[in-house]
């Protein structure tokens, strides 16, 4: 950890990026003068830069600020180092400091979510309460261009549209709590202008060792791709991108418009006449409106195929009529089995569902080597989390057997390897918590949930019959 001065002391301030951000917020209207800002400091440079920054032009808008830090409870000692530079750095400057804790292991397991998702998740519930009851409205976040860069091809190798590639905007709501905006005033500064004035200004500052570990996507692809696209293909990236993400947002802004505006009218323009990018925007929103998950090849089956449902939550499937409404219903179960058993794979091992015994573990063994065994199969742990459910095949489901270039009804599936019927309606498959098939007894494992050369941990999945099944189709 870099601690020049402990007593966090700022000398006159650079002119071009305090200037620059003054300029910034005054042409975003991210800040109006004499609002109460919450600003989110984890004690790393850039966060500290921004408290900084913050703090010389304070008194001239008369800004009344309050630091808020966040320990993960992730990095022992040196958390707690980063609480107490956060806590000083506070005290120097005289602002109020709101500190909050989480055990986020603990969450993560019992959300059935990655580290990374509940660290982020359980940082935004403490940032908007912390800001809720201070009468706040508004909190500081320090993402700065570079980020920007980072998330632009991280959702591109991951498979996103426009609204993705459009990165984070200079202001929004808090997934939190909607009445509480987050402001990223130095989206448009560079990681390496923020060192510039970190040295100019003896900032103290600490650093986090986990940056420089490769066993995450986001620190391989900034000490990896990036520096080979900029030495060999491109110097100029940051530059490039982010003018690809304006681009991007601006479309995506006009297409949100024009379907907002299709969605709110009395009498619509057919749904089979929108441009595709409405239509597929439409369906997101409603999507977003059912609490389901949002997927790729969902969106394209309720787009493309109207009247014809896709399973949703358990008992339930999507549909869409020929007027672009979707809905949920309730799956008519007189031919289906019905009956689920949800998992926490944390907290135990074993489970008996539907005369299937299943036997399980969770093991820290990264990369793809594995033994092929009869009725065992090995999954990306972190891909499939930690809730998952047990239950029977429903109307609509739809699998992707690993190797397959897209996924099929599981109807279809059966049918091809003949399956009989009744047969069908006896398997057991398991699904995530987000409703996605990851297993279907007697074939392949799911292509998405596959080990790959950047799996941390696996799930190592046993089962056996108490009766056997049909021979045919035990293998796809």
């Amino acid at each position: 950890m870099f601690r020049a001065d402990l007593h966090f002391k700022l000398p006159a301030l650079n002119p071009d990026l305090p200037k620059q951000l003054e300029a910034r917020i005054r042409a975003k209207n991210l800040f109006r003068d004499g609002q109460k800002i919450l600003v989110a400091v984890s004690g790393g440079l850039d966060s500290m830069a921004l408290l900084a920054l913050l703090d010389g032009l304070a008194a001239a808008h008369r800004w009344k600020l309050t630091v808020a830090h966040f320990n993960h409870r992730l990095r022992g000692r040196a958390g707690d180092a980063d609480e107490r530079l956060v806590r000083d750095a506070s005290k120097s400057l005289r602002w109020p400091v709101v500190v909050g804790r989480g055990d986020v292991r603990a969450w993560a397991r019992r959300r059935g979510l990655s580290v990374e998702m509940a660290a982020r998740e359980l940082r935004h519930r403490f940032l908007a309460r912390a800001a809720a009851r201070r009468g706040i409205r508004l909190v500081a976040l320090a993402h700065h261009a570079d980020d920007q860069v980072e998330l632009f091809f991280l959702r591109l190798l991951r498979g996103t549209g426009s609204e993705g590639l459009a990165g984070m905007k200079w202001i929004n709501p808090s997934p939190a709590d909607s009445k509480i905006s987050l402001v990223r005033p130095l989206l448009d500064q560079t990681k390496s202008a923020l060192q510039i004035f970190a040295r100019a200004h003896n900032l103290p500052y600490a650093e986090d060792a986990s940056n420089a570990s490769l066993d995450m996507p986001r620190n391989r692809l900034r000490l990896e791709l990036l520096p080979l696209l900029r030495r060999r293909y491109q110097p100029a990236l940051a530059r490039t991108i982010l003018r690809c993400m304006e681009l991007a947002r601006a479309e995506s802004d006009f297409v949100s418009e024009a379907t907002d505006r299709w969605l709110s009218q009395r009498r619509k323009k057919p749904f089979a006449r929108l441009p595709v990018a409405v239509q597929r925007r439409a369906v997101q929103l409603q999507l977003i409106q059912l609490k389901q998950p949002l997927d790729f090849e969902l969106i394209e089956h309720l787009r493309t195929r109207a009247d014809q449902p896709v399973a949703a939550s358990s008992g339930h499937r999507l549909v869409r009529g020929a007027d672009g409404r979707v809905c949920l219903r309730e799956v008519e179960r007189r031919d289906f089995h019905s009956g689920s058993l949800r998992l926490n794979l944390g907290r135990s091992r074993t489970a008996d569902f539907s005369d299937v015994k299943l036997c399980w573990e969770i093991a820290d063994e990264p990369g793809m080597k594995l033994i092929r065994r009869p009725h065992v199969e090995q999954f990306d742990a972190d891909k499939v989390g930690w809730k998952v459910c047990l239950r029977h095949w429903q109307p609509g489901d739809r699998f992707q057997p690993i190797g397959a270039a897209s996924g099929a009804k599981l109807q279809d599936l059966f049918t091809n390897l003949k399956v009989p019927a009744a047969e069908r309606r006896r398997r057991v498959v398991a699904v995530t918590a987000r409703g996605r098939l990851f297993w279907v007894e007697g074939l392949r494992m799911a292509e998405d949930f596959k080990l790959d050369p950047k799996t941390v941990r696996r799930l190592k999945w046993r089962w056996e019959r108490r009766g056997k099944l049909d021979k045919s189709g035990l293998q796809l």
